[in-house]
């Protein structure tokens, strides 16, 4: 057996024994169309001197591939676009904690103390200085500001980048909602590869599996709720909506993924849509079904 016929197809060919990132190209890029006795065949062609050494370098070049895939993948718009939504949803709801906090007790020292972010927001930027002994309340009425201003500035950000990560998606939502949902499946490539029934219900997460435990109905929507075409329809009619409206947003998450091109007319075919939905209660036929007769939960 020549050394040729030894080696073919190992990841270690033409790859020197201390070079790294090399071995991590070839851990990353090469293929193999069956597996074989890798690590004698290393020994073999002097990429290692023993099978031990040769699994010293095969971990260390697939640490080193694992580490800077992770680092592309967090790097990539999406990603950052989840990483801010989250951001902005932990400094709303630790601002409005905090708020609450603050309001109890501010109460305890000021018979007018008010409640909520717009309280604190004042209590913090008062000209005056605080009173003795309050100056811990009014810190704190600053560092709720300070979280409330942050979230806005987050949410700026968000409403900025949407369009340009996912044009459809925040199209057909708004940008918020539209990155709250590719922060729910995990990223854009995620939401993408899940079917409109999946998607309807982002964010219904306790609901659905109480319901799959037989303690509670099947929830209708998740965050998507939040969409007009859902709040603003009947009650009875929401379950419709919300499948047309999801059955769209998955369409419009794959169309960003793969191809990223810009779809007006599915704006055009949800309005259309949620006009006949909505049409049903003020004819008096609404009927809210679990599977819709114009054809359920399906992808569109």
């Amino acid at each position: 057996m020549d050394e040729h016929t030894a080696v073919e197809g190992g990841w270690f060919v033409d790859v020197e024994p201390g070079a790294a990132d090399a071995a991590s190209d070839a851990i990353t890029d090469g293929t193999a169309e069956t597996p074989r006795d890798w690590p004698r065949r290393a020994v073999e062609a002097g990429y290692a001197e023993t099978t031990e050494a040769y699994y010293d370098r095969l971990h260390e070049a697939t640490t080193r591939a694992t580490r800077r895939e992770v680092a592309k993948r967090e790097g990539a718009d999406d990603r950052q676009l989840v990483h801010a939504v989250r951001a902005m949803d932990d400094c709303t709801r630790t601002a409005n904690e905090l708020a609450e906090r603050l309001a109890e007790w501010a109460g305890t020292v000021d018979p007018d103390a008010g409640t909520g972010v717009d309280y604190a927001r004042e209590l913090a930027t008062r000209e005056r200085a605080p009173e003795p002994g309050r100056e811990a309340i009014v810190s704190l009425a600053e560092r709720v500001t300070g979280l409330a201003d942050e979230a806005d500035a987050l949410r700026e950000y968000v409403e900025r980048q949407t369009p340009t990560v996912a044009p459809n998606l925040a199209a057909l939502a708004d940008p918020v909602l539209a990155a709250r949902l590719i922060s729910l499946a995990g990223g854009l490539e995620d939401l993408a590869k899940k079917p409109s029934g999946t998607v309807q219900v982002l964010g219904a997460e306790d609901a659905l599996f109480a319901h799959l435990r037989g303690h509670a109905p099947s929830p209708k929507h998740g965050v998507i709720f939040t969409h007009s075409a859902v709040r603003g329809t009947h009650p009875d009619d929401r379950g419709s909506a919300a499948r047309a409206l999801a059955g769209k947003l998955a369409i419009a998450a794959r169309v960003d993924h793969y191809s990223g091109e810009r779809k007006p007319e599915l704006e055009a075919e949800l309005a259309e849509r949620i006009e006949t939905i909505q049409a049903r209660t003020t004819n008096g036929d609404s009927e809210d079904a679990s599977v819709d007769s114009d054809g359920g939960d399906a992808d569109e």
